[in-house]
């Protein structure tokens, strides 16, 4: 019976295979074509148009990498065809069986109008529904030679090494009838056979499906597939109507194409593939009224209304006619774990008002399918920008742990909580398959207690989205037994129905860690400085700009900031910032930050020179915007130059040096190692004993495979310390300075304490040239600490440092921004830095002579550099500036504060005027993320601000400024949540933990204070 059934199965699938497929286009003829090969790069449609064409032929070569070519499709519907459906079926050469990573085109009419697009998976274009014969055929095809980029050291990834020779040969260009009968015994064949193969041997259905389809193709006429197909059909029909039954899961299916801003193609190459991508959904909902696709990344939208406005206008009559739906409500599906609280904000505040603003829906998904991991922060930031639900996929990645559900509330910091789910079909590129559907039925976390899941389908990451094969599927799986029922409909469609089947879904506190990718917050530091520092930059702009606006009447530049804010929420996409994209993707991100820091600089100088009065009176002031405690200089200010502060000594000292401010004494030693930090104030050394810190580690880094995504745990088995020293110097401002070289690059620090700050600043310069190689600095702490505090969006997540459980165990390499903060009862330590997000944190016992413990060491290090080699082969390579400091006796309001301040430099203007702050808050454990003018443009200031400690904080906001009103908002800066006491001068604050608060300052109208 066995082989029975295996020779059955083997001679449908060869039927399938050589004889029915084929037949979906019988009779064909050629088409003519000519060719143009855009010189450099792609070109205004307009301009390809009329290009010169010279003929080409099928097995002709095109394409370099990356180039564009443009071909001119004519001919003819012939006469005998008259009544058929008529197709064009163009074959570029696919090299793939998938789309978006691979040749890919768009067709065009010959006025320029988007058709549809085509790649390895949707190769046809209908021409004739029922043909008269004779009709024309003239279109005009944009080919894009994308190439696969695969393999170690591939040179395909960058424009400049990919080479000029062509990749792809013509193979098919004909105009070909569609058989429809034809066609739908294919999609009943796939439909029953996959879901045949999903069921168990012993299940009546699945040997009743294989004899249905014996007798079937026992009809099948194979010298006349056309003619004997609707038999076939027949004889199928009631293997396809047999009901499912009444406790089958439930599937909602929603039209998708995951499409990644940029990755495995640059920027710009994905303007393109949003245009083929949409073309063909459009298409099809012509075709389908019920077909509904959710499209995220208000980005891609933008795009299409800026670069292909015939493309989106169709898109906003599917809008309005509730097919095509905006979700995510974010500018970017981006990366969660490293952009700073206030851009997590702003993705959602551009994306939701763009779709607000230009299609006049309010977005309720957060719709993350592909992040490397979720922060804490997100549940409230979710609520407080007016969404209700979360959606991923991403977590079924986790390569330790087995998330414990599917549906449930994800609770964040300060208690939010957001109705959250996990398409357990664990893809967001679902093709509705047989094998999918029976995959997520038994891999539903929730039996029994919760009866739908949500599937996205269509081909994502490079782009293509559904077919109609797949809602050919969805058709045949809405009711059919054996399988879960399968309707097609809108995400807040199902979020509404999972909420009420089941509203008592489980909690999960905290992040979402994914246990994978951990590389990501390494990968391409020149990325991630350039990220840290325009977000402090954007910070400074608006709070600056802001000011002077309201002091002086300097014009408040609202355009310039919407647009830079854009572009870095842009490079935040989770395959540019985390650093997994080809290096032409880096190499442009380089470039842009490196343009937008210079636009913002000149925003924030020109508003301080408005603020800081006559440049040529002799004096000068100082601009701070980093938060101070309640001793300092006022936050969010500036003032005249103040008293200075006490002098740093540095002595010589056993081959070394001792650094001394009066709040620290650090000491140095021959091998330029730091071996003491003592805090003056409780007296206690912060370096575990006989462990120097400050000290370079490299490790092998040869992950499993994902090169620049991942860190495997096994990399710690190796590890060389950096001790030679080439160079130990005193410098200027009684600092140290340290050489070290190893392998083919070479480090370069400066050790110093600022004057009347009680940290240890390093400022490392490392000219990198190591190829899979992980560096990373240690400090060893004399402190037992059972969990690290590191800082992430508005407040910071615990984190165990012991590995009891596998859960704990996998966060081997963990995120953090400013700060990373460990502590004991009565004295803790802070490692603040400037642009690393990286670290690892580890427990080790020091033994005592009679074999108890001597004390314990906790051991903080930060990842400096990697340098794998796919999908960009060198990357990281030259040279790395970043700064990091330690903090001894610090408590959280201290790291909190030293990280700021490490990242926002004093700035010292020529003037003599000294200028109030803004706003001032009088709680240490208060934090303001933003100060600015309102969006609309009214002149209203708002302010943003959150408690950073974890802890309930009664604080009092001041505004230096006249307000007829201080009202709450939501993030969009909309009328929300319990205004807040204002007694003209000011607002009394009762803050949750790591509660977020926007505050609008209405001002008075007239002329400006």
């Amino acid at each position: 019976m066995h082989d029975d059934r295996v020779l059955i199965e083997r001679r449908i699938a060869r039927i399938l295979r050589e004889r029915l497929r084929p037949a979906v286009h019988g009779a064909d003829v050629p088409l003519s074509v000519g060719a143009w090969h855009a010189p450099g790069e792609p070109v205004p449609v307009a301009d390809a148009l009329r290009a010169p064409y010279r003929p080409a032929r099928a097995g002709e070569a095109w394409g370099p990498a990356w180039g564009t070519s443009w071909f001119h499709v004519t001919g003819s519907v012939p006469p005998e065809w008259a009544g058929r459906t008529v197709e064009a079926v163009i074959d570029l050469g696919f090299a793939t069986d998938r789309p978006g990573f691979s040749a890919e085109a768009l067709v065009h009419t010959p006025d320029g109008a988007a058709v549809k697009g085509l790649n390895p998976m949707n190769t046809w274009l209908r021409v004739a529904d029922r043909a008269a014969g004779g009709e024309p055929v003239d279109l005009y095809v944009e080919a894009a030679a994308n190439p696969l980029v695969q393999g170690v050291g591939s040179p395909l990834g960058e424009v400049h090494t990919a080479g000029r020779d062509p990749l792809y040969h013509l193979r098919r260009v004909v105009l070909a009838v569609f058989d429809a009968p034809v066609w739908e015994l294919v999609q009943d064949v796939e439909v029953l056979t996959g879901l045949m193969h999903e069921l168990s041997v012993d299940d009546p259905r699945r040997w009743e499906i294989l004899r249905t389809l014996q007798h079937a193709f026992d009809v099948l006429d194979l010298r006349d597939v056309p003619g004997s197909a609707a038999a076939v059909r027949a004889a199928l029909a009631p293997a396809l109507t047999a009901p499912a039954t009444a406790s089958a899961h439930r599937v909602s299916a929603v039209g998708h194409a995951h499409i990644d801003s940029a990755w495995l193609w640059p920027l710009r190459e994905t303007v393109r593939k949003v245009a083929r991508t949409v073309s063909n959904v459009l298409t099809l909902m012509d075709s389908d009224p019920g077909f509904v696709f959710a499209m995220s990344s208000a980005q891609q939208w933008a795009w299409m209304q800026e670069h292909r406005p015939d493309v989106w206008e169709r898109m906003r009559k599917k809008v309005a006619e509730g097919q095509l739906l905006p979700v995510g409500g974010m500018w970017v599906e981006s990366d969660t774990n490293m952009p700073g609280g206030e851009a997590l904000a702003r993705q959602l505040v551009h994306g939701k008002r763009f779709f607000l603003d230009e299609l006049g829906v309010e977005t309720e998904e957060v719709w993350l399918p592909d992040s490397f991991g979720y922060t804490a922060a997100l549940p409230q930031l979710v609520r407080l920008s007016a969404s209700r639900w979360f959606l991923t996929q991403k977590i079924s990645w986790s390569q330790f742990n087995r998330f414990p559900h599917h549906t449930f509330w994800w609770e964040g910091l300060d208690g939010t909580r957001v109705f959250t789910h996990f398409p357990p079909v664990d893809t967001y590129n679902a093709e509705l398959s047989g094998a999918e559907m029976a995959h997520l039925v038994r891999n539903f976390a929730d039996k029994g207690l919760a009866h739908r899941s949500l599937v996205p389908f269509g081909h994502g990451d490079g782009g293509g989205g559904p077919t109609r094969e797949m809602l050919a599927r969805a058709a045949r799986l809405r009711d059919l037994e054996g399988s879960a029922r399968v309707e097609v409909e809108p995400p807040a469609r199902f979020f509404a129905k999972a909420f009420e089947d089941y509203p008592q879904a489980p909690v999960w506190v905290g992040e979402l860690y994914l246990e994978t990718h951990r590389g990501t917050y390494t990968s391409q530091a020149g990325n991630k400085r350039g990220n840290r520092r325009s977000e402090h930059l954007l910070y400074e702009a608006e709070l600056w700009a802001a000011t002077a606006a309201v002091r002086t009447g300097h014009p408040y530049p609202y355009d310039d900031l919407d647009r830079i804010w854009k572009s870095v929420l842009l490079h935040q996409f989770h395959d540019i910032l985390p650093g997994s994209s080809i290096a032409w993707v880096h190499r442009e991100s380089r470039e842009t930050y490196a343009r937008l820091a210079g636009e913002l600089e000149a925003i924030i100088a020109a508003a301080q020179r408005a603020l800081a009065g006559d440049p040529g009176a002799g004096g000068e002031v100082v601009f701070n915007a980093a938060p101070h405690d309640r001793d300092g200089v006022p936050a969010r200010g500036a003032s005249r130059v103040g008293e200075p502060q006490p002098p740093v000594t540095r002595t010589a000292h056993e081959g070394g040096y001792v650094l001394d401010n009066g709040l620290v004494r650090a000491t140095i030693d021959a091998r330029g190692l730091l071996v003491s930090v003592v805090d003056a104030a409780s007296g206690r050394d912060a370096i575990a004993p006989g462990s120097p810190a400050n000290l370079l580690q490299l490790h092998p880094d040869l992950p499993a495979e994902y090169d620049a995504w991942d860190v495997d745990h096994a990399y710690r088995n190796t590890v060389i310390d950096l001790t030679d020293v080439e160079v130990l110097e005193p410098v200027a401002d009684a600092a140290v300075r340290v050489v070290r070289r190893f392998g083919r690059s070479r480090v370069t620090q400066v050790i110093s304490l600022p004057p009347g700050a009680g940290r240890v600043d390093v400022d490392t310069e490392v000219d990198w040239h190591e190829s899979e190689t992980f560096l990373k600095v240690a400090f060893p702490l004399d402190v037992r600490a059972e969990r690290s505090a590191a800082e992430t969006q508005f407040g910071y997540v615990y984190r165990a440092t012991d590995t009891n459980t596998t859960w704990e165990a996998a966060k081997y390499e963990i995120c953090a921004h400013r700060y990373l903060h460990v502590t004991e009862p009565g004295f803790g330590v802070a490692l603040v830095n400037d642009s690393t997000y990286g670290h690892d944190v580890t427990r080790t016992v020091r033994p005592a002579a009679n074999g108890t413990a001597g004390g314990t060491t906790t051991t903080v290090r930060l990842s400096l550099l990697r340098a794998p080699r796919f999908p960009d082969p060198d990357t990281d390579q030259g040279v790395h500036r970043m700064r990091y400091a330690l903090v001894p006796g610090a408590d959280l309001a201290d790291a909190t504060r030293e990280g700021h301040r490490l990242n926002l430099p004093e700035r010292r203007v020529p003037g003599d005027t000294e200028v109030a702050p803004l706003v001032r808050v009088d709680h240490d454990g208060v934090v303001v993320s933003a100060v600015k003018l309102a969006d609309d443009g009214s002149g209203d200031v708002v302010v943003r601000l959150y408690e950073a400690l974890g802890a309930r904080a009664a604080a009092r906001l001041d505004l230096g400024f006249a307000a007829a009103a201080v009202t709450a908002t939501d993030l969009l800066e909309r009328p929300g949540g319990e205004a807040p006491p204002f007694d003209g001068t000011g607002v009394e604050l009762a803050l949750g933990p790591f509660q977020v608060v926007t505050l609008r300052c209405t001002r008075p109208q007239g002329p400006l204070e």
